[in-house]
């Protein structure tokens, strides 16, 4: 009885008499840059093929070539080679698949997650060979400690923050693809990436704007007829929102002023899962006090688009005239060309920075921790601790604070001179001369009967 043979199976009959099943990749796609390995699938047929000929272990190197064969036609023949099973292109490829990073890196850092791992596959070693082709196994703690080397010495100097990155991420993949892929591992060293010793830079600090330069720049936007960027300034200025989920549409109309919460908006933190609300405004002696007047005044230029705060229309297309929500990068280059307009808004003016300022601003206000997570969203004391700022501002009030401890000191030791001064005062006969003991007295004038 025949079966279905899957593509690129070949059938042979082995010494014994039984029949055994290979995949072959014709002659024809390795000269046009294929590269997966032959391989041999046994002598089940399940196995090897499923029970019509589309599973098994074919169907999944099938597959395999399928996205190199769409790579191929779309790309030059060059760069659409597929990673070879083992080797650390394909680790990374493979780790890309996970929940590990399809969950727990979010989009605004995979752009540079992708550069990093380009970068280690694409280092060539002393031998010529790529860093990507060569086999998990192979990168050694030594070798490691070469790739390390060869990355920060860079064609312009030294990229020592490129190499913390490599080493950082390396040690992660290591750890979380070992765990499910234990065999392809040097069990005597399985992550050479641990314990490894970076060279010590400097690290600097992201810049913080003021609450001057943030208003600043919002009204300047709002002159230009460009709302969105100014609201989100001031959205991560003054309720610390990340501005990548201020972007992302985390904010929305029902989280600001909604019927159950009339006096306070709610803000989202994707990264932790941390839910804040800010109150808005208090009434004390019927007298209400606002508490975000301004920033409040610049979200009432918002158009309301839709259910997110910060959306924008399309221009042109199919769908020209409805409204989606901003990509980062698309809000970022729109930062970057407006602070250029607007005077008094530096260079290094970002969203970013515009957060780490309402940071550093709750710092400058002597906030407790406890206090200042209860508006940032951290869930811990070091994560807030990270991003205030050593302004001067903080370091006048811890000025004070010592200078008033150093005041209260000299006023207790006055006190106790003062104190004592008094003491031996009162211990004279008034005539300056101190009174003798009473036994040295009695001396004097003998024993009495």
């Amino acid at each position: 009885m025949e079966r279905p043979r899957p593509r690129f199976v070949e059938v042979r009959r082995l010494a014994d008499g039984s029949v055994a099943f290979y995949f072959c990749i014709p002659k024809y796609y390795r000269e046009l840059g294929c590269e997966m390995a032959n391989e041999p699938l046994g002598t089940n047929y399940e196995a090897a093929c499923g029970e019509d000929g589309k599973g098994g272990r074919a169907a999944t190197l099938n597959a395999l070539f399928e996205e190199w064969n769409d790579r191929r036609k779309a790309e030059p023949i060059e760069q659409a080679k597929i990673a070879r099973y083992g080797t650390i292109d394909w680790l990374f490829r493979q780790y890309k698949t996970e929940k590990a990073y399809t969950e727990k890196v979010s989009p605004r850092s995979r752009p540079d997650y992708e550069r990093i791992m380009q970068m280690i596959c694409d280092t060539v070693g002393k031998s010529g060979r790529r860093i990507g082709e060569r086999q998990i196994r192979e990168v050694t703690p030594r070798a490691a400690d070469k790739i390390y080397d060869k990355i920060i010495n860079g064609p312009n100097g030294l990229r020592l923050r490129q190499g913390e990155k490599v080493v950082g991420l390396c040690r992660k993949v290591w750890r979380i693809m070992r765990r499910l892929h234990p065999e392809l591992f040097d069990k005597k060293h399985p992550n050479p990436w641990d314990d490894f010793t970076l060279k010590s830079r400097t690290k600097s600090k992201k810049h913080a704007v003021t609450r001057e330069e943030v208003y600043r720049f919002a009204w300047g936007c709002i002159k230009e007829a460009r709302p969105e960027p100014a609201a989100v300034a001031v959205i991560c200025f003054e309720w610390l929102q990340r501005p990548e989920n201020v972007v992302a549409g985390f904010l929305t109309w029902p989280a600001y002023r909604s019927k159950k919460w009339p006096h306070a908006v709610r803000i989202e933190h994707h990264k932790n899962k941390a839910l804040i609300w800010h109150p808005l405004e208090e009434t004390v002696d019927g007298e209400t006090i606002k508490f975000y007047a301004e920033a409040e005044d610049v979200l009432s230029h918002l158009p309301k688009l839709g259910v997110p705060m910060i959306m924008r229309r399309i221009e042109k297309g199919e769908r020209k005239g409805h409204a989606k929500v901003w990509s980062y990068p698309g809000m970022e280059k729109v930062v970057q060309q407006l602070r250029k307009k607007i005077d008094g808004v530096s260079e290094l003016f970002t969203l970013d920075a515009c957060r780490h300022g309402g940071m550093t601003e709750l710092e400058e206000a002597e906030l407790t921790d406890g206090q200042g997570r209860a508006l940032s969203g951290h869930k811990t004391a070091q994560a807030y601790r990270g991003y205030a700022k050593e302004t001067i501002k903080r370091a006048l009030a811890a000025t004070r604070k010592r200078h008033a401890h150093l005041l209260a000191q000299k006023q207790l030791e006055q006190q106790n001179t003062d104190g004592a001064a008094a003491s031996a005062r009162d211990e004279t006969n008034g005539t300056g001369t101190m009174r003798q003991p009473a036994s040295t007295t009695k001396a004097s004038v003998g024993p009495q009967r």
